[in-house]
Formats: C-alpha cells, structure tokens, sequence
C-alpha cells in the first residue's frame, strides 16, 4: 500500500501539484487509492483546475480584419470605377467568390474575421444613384452631362469633373447627398442593413461604421469611426461630415459628434485617425490645431476618442521615416513621402516629425508632461483603404486600392497620381499591398473586438498574419519563455499589448515576455525587435531600437547590428522559400538602460524573411517588365501597440 501511495504522490507531482493537503490524505482510507486520488483532485481542482484551458477569461487568438474599407457608395471610389456596394465587400470578407468591379473573379485565401465598411460620410451613396440614373439627378445638367458621359464609356472624364467639383467646392447643391435627406437617410441605412445582414455572432463580425474625410488644404486628417452597436442604436444618427454648417473638418467637432452620439443613445463609438503620412505635417500637432493652442481639454478628449492609429494602409507605412530613425535599418517601408493627398503641397523634412506613430508617440510623452495628459496614447492597426470593396491585402491577390488599378498588364506601368503644378507623382507600382489589423479579443463579436480595440489590445501588420504576443511586468524570468502557453503566464504576470506599467520597483527593470508564430501560409521570421521612446533627463524625447531574437546563429557584430538574414526570393519566378529563418520565436527581454524616473513607452515590430512583393507576382503572370526603381520584393512586419511606463507621482 505504501508503494501505491508513493506512485501517486509521484504521478501528482509530475502534473506540477507540490502536495497533497493533510485534510485529503486523512479524509481517504487507505485501502481505497481511488478515493485518495479523488480527494487529492478535489484539493488540487479548489486550487486550479487540472485543464489549463478551464475558465479561462483572456484572448486566446488573435481576429484579423479590414477597418478601413470603401465601395461605390463612397464618392471617390464611385468615381473610379467601383460598382460593388457594402453587401458585396462583406460578402467577399467572408471568403465568398465575388466579381470585381473589373470583370474579373475574387476570392481571399482565407476569410476575414471581421470588416468594417467604412464609405465616406460626405455625399454618401451619390454614385450608385447616378449610375441609376436617377430622375432626381438627371433633371440636374451637372447631373446629366456625367451620367451620359458614363453611359458613353468614359467613365474617367466623368470622374475627373466630379472628384474636382467636389474638392473645389463647385459640386452642385441639389446634387449633394447631406445628413437630413431622404437620399442620405437611404444610404446609411442600406449601409446599417448590409451589416446586420452578414453579421454573424462567434464566426463574422461586420461592424456599422464610416469615414469621415477631413481633407483640409489637401492635408489628410480622416478618421474612421466604429460604432459598438447594433442598428438600434446606430440608426438613431447620421454620420458627421465636412460640409458646413452641419458638418466641419476639425475632428474636435468630430469628437463632440462622438459625445453627442453616446449621450443620446447609451451607445459607443471609438474613431481610428490615418494616413498622417499624407497630413504634411498636421496629422500629430504639438503646439496648435485649427488655430487653437493644444491644451489639457484637447489632449483629454482625443486621448478619449481616438483609441487607434492605422500604422500601414495601401497609402504607404506610417510607422516612421529613416529622416526621424536614422539608425533604424527597417524605417524604409514602403515610404510615400512626397507630398499630402492630392499633391497639392510637396512634402518639406520638417513635417514628418508631426506625421508618423514613433514621434507621435514620443511627442505624446512630452506633451502629457506639460498637459499630464497624453494626446498621442494609442494603438496600432492597418487597414487596406481600398476603395474597390475588396480587401484583398496578399501580396499574391492584391486588387489594387481603386478599380483602374485591379491586375491588369498595365497597372504596373500606370500613374496613380501626377500634380502638374507641384511636380508630386506617384505610380501605381508604389501602391502598397498593406494591410489588416490584428485583435485580441474573447470572441468573434462586435461587443469583444470593439473592446479590445478601446483597450489596445492590438496590432497592426502589412498584409500578413503572423500571431504576436507582448507583455510587460516586473516578475517575467527566463524560464518563461519555455512555455507553450505564454498568455497564461503573461496575463498572470504582467498587462498585455496596450496597456500601461507604473511605480517600479526599487532597482527593478521592466520586463517583457515576447512571442511571435509565422503566419501559417507566410514566410519564416527573420527576427522580433523591440522599439523603445523616452524623454531623457533634459526634457528631449529619444528612440532605440533593439533586436532582442533572432532566427538562426547569427550574432551582432562589434557595433551591435545583426547581421542580415539574408533572402531566398526568386524574383523573376516570384516564389520564395521557407529555408532560412524560423517558424516562432519567443524570448524575455528586459531593459538595460531603465531609468524609473522617465516616461517611456515599448513596442514590438515582427520582421519576416524576404518575400516578393505584388509587383514581382504581375511581372510573372503578366509577362510585363517593371519600370526601372520598381521595387519587387518586401519585408512583411507586425507593429504591436504600445506598453507604457509612467513614473510614480
């Protein structure tokens, strides 16, 4: 008997249990083994459960979305051609087959988990309308004169006078589709419908939302606004626009509609600013918004309202610039630097301080100790900004970000955009194939993924969909990174991506249990690094960049740079191989150069192997040679949202 006693406290242990309480051990007889062993589990389940899965209350995978995306009821996507509705793009984000508005069949590799449509608020379902040819419309000459001209086959000259009617302040006024008409009313409850439609609690989520398109100067200051709710609450309102006097494009006024909204229907809405690479500079103020010092009550409110910054879309990368990180080898991403959105002003070197995340996040350090507030606490996600309906964001499927630029041969030698009068161009091969947001949420429901979107628990990659994980605490050992469950020990440990760390320990460092997976069709990780901004003792805000694991036996040289990974694309075959870098990664890292008595704050960015860029994919389909500078190949990343670290008071 003692021998099966034995053989059991040893079977405990091997499952991690210490001991065996005395009151269970008295409380079985011992000729009965099976009663001991249901008394120990007892004690042992009062403890934790035997399952490491049983009542667990955190995310345990991360959802992969589009929450930026537009379709014919947008005006300018209308104007380019796109002919599929809400309806459609949820459709195809569900992983259904869907004829582009090319003529051409689309379907994803793999389903979405969620979408947000986001149609411009301003003129919203004009263009279904004219294609309609309403007799509302016709009986307008602007009206009737683009109508026919659509109907002869020239659809871009139409588009032309349009978008420039529009943007110029000349769009005819019986023509405008504002809140408070029937025409609009229609639009934005279609775009309620369709979401109700294919919304789809634990496997789909469509979210109700829009864009409201702040172009002030040609400066792009747009944001997407996301509703929580369902079309109860959401069909109480129309969205806000930029057209005086019900609308305006300072988003302070956007902030009070946001307020207005969850006073009137109890409801919730959280907005996502992006594309501050096209601002020029007036995406991250510090000093004065709209004519108006930046104060306490302007840092509260957007800290409030704009939980979220889309990092990267088809518009370029917004992470940072190599101008800003000069020592940071992975800044060059995708870069669209030339000027703001329609290529009206060029950019100068001294706007990009006030246009990408990195310096906005370490401007919003400096800012709150002024204010004690932080403008510029957010998150990060991508999102396509296509205006197709369709978001396709592989690198080997991607259908452009309007309907001109869908796969043709000709694409890769076309113009996306030419300012005659400031010299900014930029081709269609620069368009980016970028990019979708990351959620770590409960479930697939909008009430989980909004959530974890107002607490930051995301991350934003170009195209590809690795699984990242990031924590922060005080306590995270070596030995934690041998885990297969990291999220137990991290969530126990320490806060997840997005949340905040403060009152350091004496003589304590912070540390961070880092994880990242390959996406499962994807390329190898080359390497995880993690990017760290501070205000340094005199007041001046500072960035490092730190490679903190790594694929293969590579080791920094003498200066601290790693080597390359090197690359395996083959670009005039646009394939690459899986034979360098590494399928997961995961370490604890801890800072060496803390100082409690700074603000800082700690994200992580994901760095693949090599792979070829969409571009690569044309050529050879295509049999089309590039145009020279044409890049072919890319490195995919993810960029995490923030941990921050606040010094005690």
């Amino acid at each position: 008997m003692k021998t099966r006693l034995c053989l059991t406290a040893t079977a405990l242990a091997l499952l991690g249990v210490s001991r065996i309480s005395s009151s269970a051990q008295e409380a079985a007889p011992a000729s009965d083994a099976g009663t001991l062993n249901k008394a120990a589990a007892d004690a042992v389940h009062k403890k934790r459960p035997y399952s490491p899965y049983a009542d667990r209350k955190f995310p345990t995978r991360p959802y992969f979305g589009d929450t930026h995306l537009h379709t014919a009821f947008s005006m300018d996507a209308g104007a380019f051609g796109c002919r599929l509705n809400p309806r459609d793009a949820l459709r195809f984000a569900r992983g259904e087959q869907v004829m582009a508005s090319s003529g051409q069949p689309a379907k994803l590799s793999r389903p979405l988990d969620f979408l947000v449509v986001a149609d411009h608020s301003d003129n919203m379902g004009f263009f279904p309308d004219l294609f309609a040819g309403k007799p509302e419309i016709l009986a307008d000459p602007s009206g009737r004169r683009w109508y026919d001209l659509i109907q002869a086959g020239k659809g871009g000259q139409a588009a032309m006078e349009i978008i420039g009617a529009f943007s110029q302040g000349q769009f005819p006024e019986k023509l405008m589709y504002l809140p408070g008409t029937r025409a609009y009313r229609g639009a934005w409850q279609e775009t309620i419908a369709a979401a109700e439609t294919y919304n789809e609690p634990g496997h789909f989520t469509a979210f109700i939302g829009y864009e409201w398109t702040s172009l002030d100067k040609g400066n792009n200051l747009h944001r997407n606004v996301i509703f929580r709710d369902n079309a109860d609450r959401a069909s109480l309102v129309e969205p806000f626009t930029c057209v005086p006097p019900l609308g305006s494009t300072n988003p302070i006024e956007l902030w009070k509609w946001m307020d207005a909204y969850e006073k009137k229907t109890g409801g919730s809405v959280l907005a996502i600013a992006h594309n501050g690479n096209l601002s020029n500079g007036t995406m991250f103020p510090i000093v004065e918004a709209f004519g108006k010092a930046i104060d306490r009550e302007y840092a509260e409110a957007r800290a409030k309202w704009e939980r979220l910054y889309e990092a990267t879309q088809t518009k370029g990368d917004g992470e940072t610039h190599p101008f800003l990180s000069p020592n940071d080898e992975f800044a060059d991403q995708e870069r669209w630097d030339k000027g703001n959105l329609d290529g009206s002003e060029a950019k100068k070197k001294e706007m990009l301080e006030f246009e990408y995340a990195r310096a906005a996040l370490k401007n919003g350090l400096k800012l709150e100790e002024k204010l004690g507030v932080n403008p510029y606490k957010f998150g990060m996600v991508g999102s396509s900004d296509a205006h197709t309906a369709l978001a396709a964001m592989e690198e080997d499927n991607f259908f452009g970000k309007t309907t001109p630029g869908e796969p043709t041969p000709e694409r890769l030698h076309a113009t996306f955009m030419n300012n005659a009068k400031t010299g900014v161009k930029i081709m269609d091969w620069e368009v980016c194939s970028s990019g979708y947001a990351a959620v770590w949420a409960e479930e697939n429901t909008r009430a989980s993924l909004w959530d974890a979107m107002q607490r930051k628990e995301t991350y934003a990659t170009t195209g590809t969909r690795l699984v990242v994980r990031f924590f922060g605490g005080w306590d995270f050992e070596k030995a934690d990174a041998d885990t297969r469950s990291p999220a137990i020990t991290g969530y126990t440990k320490g806060v997840p991506m997005g949340g905040d760390l403060t009152n350091a320990p004496e003589g304590r460092s912070p540390n961070f249990l880092i994880a990242a997976m390959k996406d499962p069709i994807g390329a190898n990780l080359d390497r995880i690094q993690v990017i760290k901004g501070w205000v340094d003792a005199k007041g001046e805000v500072q960035e490092k960049v730190y490679d903190v694991v790594w694929s293969g036996d590579r080791k920094p040289d003498a200066t601290g740079k790693l080597p390359s990974v090197g690359s395996t694309v083959d670009v005039e075959n646009a394939t690459w191989t899986n034979t360098i870098g590494a399928s997961e990664l995961i370490t604890v890292w801890k800072d060496p150069d803390f100082d409690a008595k700074l603000r800082a704050f700690y994200y992580v960015r994901v760095i693949e192997i090599p792979t070829p860029r969409w571009t690569a994919y044309d050529a050879k389909r295509f049999a089309v040679k590039p145009l020279p500078g044409t890049a072919m190949t890319l490195t995919e990343r993810a960029y995490t949202s923030p941990i921050w670290y606040t010094p005690a008071r």
